[in-house]
């Protein structure tokens, strides 16, 4: 049978992740010879995938260029983890999970990060029993191609007219849309409210509290799966 399914972004919708990526980001341009990026360039390109989002960040690099500042902003990345950060969760994120995942949701990730980032995620308390499936840009085409979501909607044996997709930014609500899901957005993370909405958004959660209230409005008018469906 069809199950109601919330897919969750994680940097900027789960976990605050903006230092961090800035940081990352700032080293990676000094690391060959390029001036700091602000941070409304950095937060454009959050959500792609790593090698999409750094040539779109700097699109003059040449290949080998490219390369490093790639290498540059994982090496950024890995020195934090040696040093013991860990991206702190939004307030409320792991209430509002934890009250989805008792109410009987399916709930999976969909994110730009690498497997690498995705188990670090998991390895916080509680994920790994929470999520069903997780999948990320290194399992195939990044956002906004619907794969990921397809790929969920596979996993947790539900369908478009029955999922969700929960981000905060224009590549998040895109991946929706080319889906055929629900894009809603959230209002906290890189992406503005006016960009969200200008993507598709269905509707920009303020906080916690309106993305229950929207995710409860979608289950009540999403109709009882028929007698016998699979």
């Amino acid at each position: 049978m069809s199950r109601l399914l919330a897919v969750f972004d994680i940097d900027g919708t789960l976990v605050d992740s903006r230092a961090s990526i800035h940081r990352a980001a700032c080293e990676a341009a000094r690391g060959i010879g390029l001036p700091e990026p602000d941070y409304d360039r950095v937060r454009q390109i959050v959500g792609l995938s790593l090698e999409h989002a750094m040539a779109v960040l700097e699109p003059g690099l040449a290949p080998d260029e490219l390369a490093r500042f790639i290498a540059g902003f994982r090496a950024s990345f890995q020195r934090m983890y040696d040093e013991g950060h860990e991206e702190p969760l939004y307030p409320e994120a792991t209430a509002t999970l934890r009250g989805l995942h008792r109410d009987g949701w399916r709930l999976a990730l969909a994110t730009g990060q690498n497997r690498r980032g995705v188990a670090r995620n998991l390895a916080r308390e509680g994920w790994a029993d929470m999520f069903l499936s997780s999948h990320c840009a290194e399992d195939g085409p990044g956002k906004p191609d619907p794969a990921m979501l397809h790929a969920a909607m596979n996993a947790c044996d539900s369908d478009p007219a029955r999922t969700v997709m929960i981000g905060d930014t224009a590549h998040d609500i895109e991946m929706a849309i080319n889906a055929g899901v629900l894009p809603l957005g959230v209002a906290w993370g890189f992406h503005t409210l006016e960009e969200q909405i200008a993507a598709g958004a269905h509707h920009v959660a303020a906080d916690f509290a309106d993305l229950e209230a929207a995710l409860d409005r979608f289950a009540a008018q999403v109709p009882a799966p028929k007698a016998g469906a699979g």
